[in-house]
């Protein structure tokens, strides 16, 4: 049964059954990656992402001078690259130095490309929120099948763990797949119906363990300096549904001054707005139609206004903070909070077409400049807050 297999496997037979037909290359072959990962886990050894002994389609990538061949003959490491270039480019290659398009001369024992107009040698990941790396690149698809797959998010511990490596690279690989989330996220104007409420977080004071020497925690000058809240901005869906997009950015606190700078940037004119009884909401209705709930009184209204869908969505991204992660920082709450944002909106959509998305999201962002060097000392400085 699935549920006596361990976790690669488990894998294996999950998105190699959940891809559906007609999608791209790139989700459709995804499959024996995942087979060939497992099987490298079974016998003990490190992830190698080695392809069955049968045959198997490629995916078709234009710039190489070989057709490709079949899966028992060809190395895992030029299949991961074949199947990551498929995703980047879709065709012919283009030189992250001129960008020029074409039939650039390819290095097979190297895996890389000469650029035909400047000379510039490059290999599939220059450019990429992969650049540098210095581990296999089919170590990095295993890591994005891991993460594509989980519901509320992947510890970087237990991603350590399934692929053999050490705590730090799996902390700052996690990040950079986090990264590109929220760098390529669609961030259009919401339309239709639309709620908009907020959550704090990292705010917990522990009590202390004398009751003489407890102070009152609902005072302002008590509380924690990196105490932040998450805004979020979703758009209903069709009913029974749910969401259907979310935004989420994060404040040092709820106020009218942040709340309407969001409202006026990320929601279409002649959209209804729905939020709770909360001061900082007071300006939405000079801009949109607003419906009110006070959630003092009652969590849905006799004539259906609530904010439920944005609660539920708290809901998640809470569960995801207590049992997965188990703490948040300040200063990266934002790709924590877009992370749910995504699976949230993704949750009802096959894995190998969440794998495919999140692909192509590594494939189009540039070089991480918060993460590449994170554990030499290159961190971020400045939160992102709105």
């Amino acid at each position: 049964m699935l549920a006596h297999r361990p976790v690669p496997l488990l894998l294996a037979a999950s998105l190699g059954s959940g891809v559906p037909r007609g999608h791209s290359d790139i989700s459709q072959d995804f499959g024996f990656l995942v087979a060939g990962f497992a099987t490298s886990r079974r016998h003990g050894g490190k992830p190698s992402l080695r392809e069955p002994q049968h045959g198997a389609a490629f995916p078709s990538v234009q710039g190489s001078p070989e057709p490709v061949a079949e899966a028992g003959h060809v190395h895992g490491e030029r299949s991961a690259c074949l199947l990551f270039a498929a995703a980047r480019w879709q065709g012919d290659p283009a030189c992250p130095r001129c960008e020029v398009v074409g039939k650039h001369y390819f290095h097979n024992g190297r895996l890389q490309w000469r650029c035909k107009a400047c000379r510039y040698v490059f290999s599939v990941t220059s450019g990429t929120v992969f650049a540098h790396h210095k581990l296999p690149l089919n170590l990095y698809l295993g890591a994005l099948l891991l993460f594509s797959n989980s519901v509320k998010g992947i510890p970087a511990l237990r991603l350590a763990r399934e692929l053999n490596v050490q705590y730090k690279t799996a902390f700052v690989l996690v990040h950079k797949m986090r990264e590109a989330m929220l760098i390529q996220r669609d961030e259009s104007p919401l339309d239709g119906e639309v709620e908009m409420d907020g959550a704090y977080f990292n705010g917990h004071i522990r009590p202390a363990n004398k009751k003489v020497n407890r102070i009152d925690r609902r005072k302002a000058k008590y509380q924690r300096p990196d105490k932040r809240v998450v805004i979020t901005l979703r758009s209903r869906g069709t009913k029974g549904c749910g969401g259907r997009r979310t935004l989420t950015f994060v404040a040092r606190s709820e106020n009218q001054i942040s709340v309407a700078k969001l409202a006026r940037k990320y929601i279409a004119p002649g959209t209804t707005v729905f939020a709770d009884e909360a001061p900082a909401y007071d300006v939405l209705s000079t801009h949109f139609v607003t419906r009110r709930i006070n959630h003092q009184e009652e969590y849905r209204a006799d004539d259906g206004t609530n904010t439920n869908t944005a609660e539920g969505f708290f809901l998640r991204l809470r569960r995801m903070q207590y049992g997965v992660s188990h703490h948040f920082s300040s200063m990266y709450l934002d790709l924590y909070a877009n992370e749910a944002a995504y699976r949230e909106d993704n949750r009802r959509r096959a894995n190998g077409t969440i794998f495919a998305q999140n692909l192509t999201l590594c494939a189009a962002t540039a070089p991480s400049r918060e993460f590449s060097g994170y554990w030499q000392g290159n961190h971020r400085v400045v939160e992102q807050l709105v």
